[in-house]
């Protein structure tokens, strides 16, 4: 495969996965925001139900700053601090945190095909 077509190829890549997670994180955050049944239910579980609507527009904002190229640096990071926190809170209440950690690393993959540059300051 040429570079050229290397190229092509890591570019689509990184569209697909950076326009499916944004489509869920967008979806995810419309649920806590309109303040869903299993959504509502699970932060109240939590002990967060008073939290819903301020954590949807949290990853709401994420997800689109993710989505722009010029800010996806600072939604990945935003995006980061999300997940990071969904994994905690499932690890704390027992629950399988398989999901949230895989679409962390996709958030992670999907900007670094976008922008490889994204982790040069690790090689200073």
């Amino acid at each position: 495969m040429s570079t050229k077509e290397l190229s092509k190829t890591r570019k689509i890549s990184s569209w697909v996965i950076v326009g499916l997670l944004g489509a869920l994180f967008a979806f995810s955050s419309f649920s806590k925001i309109a303040g869903a049944e299993m959504m509502a239910a699970n932060f109240e579980k939590w002990g967060l139900s008073g939290w819903l609507t301020i954590i949807g527009i949290g990853e709401l904002v994420s997800a689109i700053l993710y989505l722009i190229p010029r800010t996806s640096s600072l939604g990945v990071l935003l995006l980061s601090a999300h997940m990071g926190g969904a994994i905690v809170i499932h690890m704390s209440n027992g629950e399988p945190f398989i999901f949230p950690a895989v679409l962390l690393l996709l958030v992670w993959v999907g900007n670094y095909l976008r922008n490889t540059e994204m982790l040069s300051s690790f090689n200073k």
